[in-house]
């Protein structure tokens, strides 16, 4: 039978949202109400005749609200087959009585998990949830009677979420009180979905205490926020998922302000784009185009960095995707909207008023750029792991979130670097660590002048940056994200002009790269940590 008429229905949710509306059309069609401890309660408050799960069971709530939906019962009443003669039977022998819709939203442990001040899961006492809070809010019986509901499909329906409340009661309304199976179906697997997340939130809890965060098994969940309009290229299906609960500022909890539709690629850059920026403390831009900085630059003021960042590669600029560490103001929005200047996306913490109307109402922009709002540039401490996939499985790691203050930098050349060598030093060493190997980036001024990118050879990456920089390069420094093989890269620098080199140091053959610093008088310091990224 494809329709199932809703005569009964147990209601325990912990999101009260719409309940008492939906309960109210149910109780319309003559369905009989069942509910739980605060469910009941909001339940009798809007006036509406519901029975204590209680009055079901013969067993009042205990254990604090621990127990109360864990019985035969209840899941007898759920999970018997209504076409299996002897699940009848079997459920008149014992007086069951058949349920037939399951509302239920669990509690809210990832909410909960959510307010957590730090990954060790210790609160303090305040607004940080303690850990007792978060054994507390692991639902049991929530999930039991969801699982049950689901697997019972054919003869059940389950909700799971209040956004399915409106299509399941225009259902009930156009078939007159029953449900499809199709219906049911569709909601049994969206119940499925979301006690598999529920139950990988708690295994990454548990797993976020111990010594060891890479778990022997690992359970990851996302949940869609978008449908895009292709991937990569306009052949390919894709959609954005995000991680539930995002709070800290990043493209996944950025608000899209003003503009077209994201696109794969828009989103990708955007995450580099303000991944690069949140490096510095004074006022920055980035500019990036196809995931690799193509000009970025610090300064007194955002107006100043803005106009030293786009200078970096004005022809791979255009079409780019530009990133703030500050509100974008008057002056700002004024430069980056001057003719002949095209901008896909920007994303900041914010924009003035002043700037917000220059940037969504000049004609050439008004329709097409795309401006991201994210708030305080704050972090996810909890966030120490990055994933990625590969065919048939997926490599983790921890970020790349090495101190980059030089601590514990060397200088190992007869020449140390000048103070504002080691300003432009300290700008390049931080960019570095978002272009893609083999990096090479040139800077002065704390200003990009030259990027070399994803090449085969350090060399030909230094040939790139160098060609890129043109004039610029007298009297800039020099950033590779990986240690010299050879001294050829030195050689290169100084018939360019380049005055000092930062490096991680580690090669058999610094000596030479060392040697050939000092044949030229460069400086250059060695880091110790080396920042690939593939």
């Amino acid at each position: 039978m494809s329709q199932r008429t809703i005569r009964r229905a147990l209601l325990s949710v912990s999101d009260k949202t719409g309940l008492v509306e939906f309960a109210r059309v149910l109780s319309g069609f003559g369905v009989e109400l069942i509910s739980t401890g605060g469910t009941r309660k909001a339940l009798a408050d809007a006036g509406l005749k519901v029975l204590d799960i209680s009055e079901i069971t013969g067993f009042p709530e205990m254990l604090d609200g621990r127990v109360k939906t864990l019985h035969p019962r209840v899941h007898g009443g759920i999970l018997h087959i209504r076409a299996n003669a002897e699940h009848q039977a079997t459920i008149r022998e014992h007086e069951i009585l058949p349920i037939d819709l399951v509302v239920c939203n669990l509690y809210p442990f990832e909410e909960t998990l959510a307010r957590l001040p730090s990954p060790s899961g210790r609160g303090d006492g305040g607004e940080g949830a303690i850990h007792d809070d978060i054994i507390e809010n692991i639902d049991i019986g929530g999930p039991s009677m969801v699982r049950s509901a689901s697997k019972n499909y054919h003869d059940v329906a389950i909700v799971t979420d209040a956004s399915q409340y409106p299509a399941v009661l225009e259902e009930l309304r156009t078939n007159h009180g029953a449900l499809t199976l199709a219906t049911r179906e569709r909601l049994a697997g969206a119940a499925f979905a979301r006690t598999a997340a529920y139950d990988a939130a708690i295994a990454g809890y548990f797993a976020s205490k111990l010594e060891d965060t890479t778990p022997d098994r690992l359970s990851l969940t996302f949940q869609k926020k978008q449908k895009l309009r292709y991937g990569e290229n306009p052949h390919q299906l894709a959609a954005f998922y995000t991680e539930a609960n995002v709070k800290h500022a990043c493209v996944a909890s950025a608000e899209v302000l003003h503009g077209k539709e994201l696109s794969y690629n828009n989103i990708l850059d955007l995450d580099s784009a303000l991944n690069l920026v949140r490096e510095f403390t004074d006022p920055a831009a980035v500019v990036i185009k196809h995931n690799n900085p193509c000009g970025a630059a610090a300064a007194a003021s955002l107006v100043e960095a803005f106009a030293h960042a786009y200078e970096g590669d004005p022809v791979s600029a255009f079409g780019g995707i530009l990133g703030f560490n500050r509100e974008v103001d008057e002056a700002t929005a004024m430069q980056i909207t001057e003719p002949n200047r095209f901008i896909e996306c920007l994303i900041a913490p914010g924009y003035s008023k002043a700037a917000f109307e220059i940037l969504t109402t000049r004609p050439k922009w008004k329709n097409s750029v795309r401006l991201l709002q994210t708030g305080p540039l704050t972090t996810d401490p909890a966030r120490t792991l990055d994933y990625r996939r590969v065919d048939g499985g997926l490599l983790v790691q921890r970020r790349d979130g090495e101190a980059d203050d030089f601590a514990h930098a060397r200088v190992v050349t007869k020449r140390p670097p000048t103070d504002a060598e080691m300003a432009d030093l300290r700008f390049a060493w931080l960019v570095a660590k978002h272009v893609k190997s083999n990096a090479i980036v040139l800077a002065g001024n704390r200003m990009i002048v030259g990027v070399g990118a994803g090449q085969m050879s350090r060399v030909d990456s230094t040939h790139m940056a160098v060609r890129k920089a043109g004039d610029r390069v007298q009297g800039s420094v020099l950033a590779s994200d990986a240690f010299f093989p050879f001294r050829d890269n030195v050689d290169m620098a100084a018939v360019a002009g380049i005055v000092a080199i930062v490096q991680p140091g580690g090669s058999v053959k610094d000596q030479d790269s060392i040697d050939a610093c000092n044949e030229h008088g460069l400086a250059m310091i060695c880091t110790g940590v080396r920042h690939f990224r593939h």
